[in-house]
């Protein structure tokens, strides 16, 4: 008899964990699973990656109020939600005053946290064996769905986010187990979250390997990244994290040292008007180019020579994982969790954070061909889907 499980995320979006939700779904085994898929909502570029063997589940017209703006939730009708919603955005503005935030989560928590009372059942009449909150915040899952077992992930590094930590204990508390998608985010999350030790498990990201390589073939962009020289790729949120905004800076600096290369970045978000004034002040329109969105960013990364995460913190990034398994060089910057995204030296190579050391020393791995080669052959060795990791669930379920 099939086993029943449900997975609550918020859409599908172009983005590292929606791609690992992906994969994840692909990995699990249909004989085993009956599987559903609710969506707060039904979006997104990865809408169609969804396999066949998921029933995703209706939309439903509550859950969109959290992404949209108020006063477009009002004129839907959602009076009660859009009041729950307005109170916890002046609670979050009250905390992140009384303690000097700056650039907080602490506003999306409390606005999942204080309209989920409000929100409908998810299959009322239905109780899986597990129930799986891949995003935080994790309010749906424990207060909506009837499971025997719950699951809640951490996507990202706890150690470089402003939080309510009392508010988001109690959340996580709710789950039976916290899945972790590294050892570095682990050691990270308890230091915040110590009582929460025996709940954790290591869940690896699981990438859909077959699907990758396939939509690498899928099409040319020589037209798009038609610069001579070397050609660096940066995928990403355009957000303080991924630190988009120094790449013309380093790249300046790559090219002072007498490096033709031109560096290009995929990704769309909230600080491209800050990326693209960088690139003006620093001189570099020619050799910065920002590609935008895209729905399949692998053909791009199967035509740049390296790839580049300039990131200032990361949970586990999975589009260095991607690349690797694509078979590029990569390098990385030393932010808190990098030891733990690859072998520094084996398959990747990490450089220091701060721009002027980080662009050196990325000029001197430019000019040692045979060392970027020999970081090829070393990814081209390893299996960097993580597929076996959803073994893990099956012991989650069978204890």
């Amino acid at each position: 008899m099939k086993r029943t499980m449900l997975l609550v995320s918020h859409a599908l979006e172009l983005g590292g964990a929606e791609r690992s939700l992906i994969g994840f779904l692909e990995a699990l085994d249909e004989s085993k699973w009956e599987i559903d898929l609710f969506l707060l909502r039904q979006e997104g570029e990865l809408m169609d990656a969804i396999p066949d063997k998921v029933h995703l589940l209706p939309q439903k017209a509550a859950y969109t109020v959290l992404a949209h703006p108020m006063k477009a939730t009002l004129k839907e009708g959602h009076v009660l939600l859009t009041m729950a919603r307005l109170y916890g955005k002046t609670a979050a503005a009250i905390y992140d005053h009384k303690h000097n935030y700056r650039d907080s989560d602490v506003n999306l928590e409390y606005s999942h946290k204080y309209t989920s009372p409000f929100m409908p059942r998810i299959q009322p009449q239905k109780e899986y064996d597990l129930a799986v909150s891949f995003l935080t915040p994790h309010y749906i899952v424990t207060k909506k769905v009837n499971a025997k077992k719950k699951i809640a992930w951490i996507h990202t590094d706890y150690s470089q986010v402003q939080i309510d930590i009392l508010s988001e204990t109690k959340m996580w508390k709710a789950y039976d187990y916290i899945a972790s998608i590294s050892e570095a985010v682990t050691k990270e999350f308890l230091k915040k979250f110590p009582t929460l030790k025996n709940r954790m498990i290591l869940i690896k990201n699981i990438l859909p390997e077959q699907l990758i390589k396939r939509q690498a073939e899928s099409f040319s962009v020589e037209k798009e990244m038609n610069a001579s020289g070397i050609k660096i790729l940066s995928i990403g949120r355009f957000c303080y994290a991924k630190n988009f905004d120094n790449v013309p800076d380093i790249c300046r600096q790559i090219r002072q040292n007498g490096l033709e290369v031109t560096w290009y970045l995929i990704g769309f978000g909230k600080n491209e008007k800050q990326i693209r004034k960088r690139i003006c002040e620093m001189g570099m329109k020619q050799y910065v180019k920002i590609l935008g969105k895209k729905e399949n960013p692998y053909p791009y990364i199967r035509a740049c020579d390296v790839y580049v995460q300039p990131s200032r913190y990361e949970g586990n990034c999975v589009a260095v994982r991607e690349a690797q398994m694509l078979g590029k060089p990569v390098i990385i910057t030393g932010y808190p969790t990098a030891e733990s995204q690859l072998r520094n030296g084996i398959d990747g190579i990490i450089v220091p954070l701060e721009n002027r050391a980080c662009g050196e020393k990325i000029s001197e791995i430019l000019r040692e061909p045979k060392r970027l080669e020999k970081l090829v052959q070393e990814c081209r060795k390893k299996d960097y889907s993580n597929r076996q990791e959803i073994n893990k669930i099956e012991c989650i379920c069978r204890g």
